[in-house]
């Protein structure tokens, strides 16, 4: 039975990835601490493959760095839905979202390429999808992707 944020998702056309296991580091892709589910951080995948790789300002606009966001969050909902026994309802709200961003030193828009990541959560879960937010933009990531983002949700 799909729930409400199923049906949004359908109505987005979003179809949520199963988790990729963590390639190098010795982490879980996320841990639930009393009603608190915190996301690992989660690169941006495109039919399962690590996708965008490059930095946003040099390989990649601001559009599209915006985009790589949102897939990195689609991938993040894809966690949560692992982690919630594929009930995405359960999450009440989105807590916080923290987005690491590899830039071009000239490259100054860090906080509007997450925006991408935080449009989607809005999108999807309305008021309870609005959130604190950290953007960084750093020199290196891991495999060289563009973004990765993370999430803490309360959950029921």
């Amino acid at each position: 039975m799909a729930g409400r944020i199923d049906a949004r998702l359908k109505e987005l056309g979003i179809e949520l990835p199963e988790p990729a296991a963590p390639k190098v580091a010795k982490i879980l892709n996320y841990k639930q601490s009393g009603n608190l589910l915190f996301i690992s951080g989660q690169v941006p995948r495109v039919n399962g493959e690590i996708s965008f790789i490059g930095k946003v300002g040099r390989e990649y606009t601001l559009e599209e760095g915006q985009e790589a966001a949102r897939v990195s969050a689609i991938c993040v909902l894809g966690a949560a839905r692992a982690a919630l026994g594929g009930d995405l309802d359960r999450i009440e709200e989105i807590v916080r979202v923290k987005g690491y961003i590899n830039v071009d030193p000239d490259f100054t828009d860090v906080s509007a390429a997450l925006n991408g990541a935080s449009e989607l959560f809005i999108d999807l879960f309305g008021e309870p999808g609005r959130h604190s937010r950290t953007a960084i933009g750093v020199a290196s990531m891991p495999f060289g992707v563009a973004i990765e983002v993370e999430a803490v949700m309360q959950v029921r």
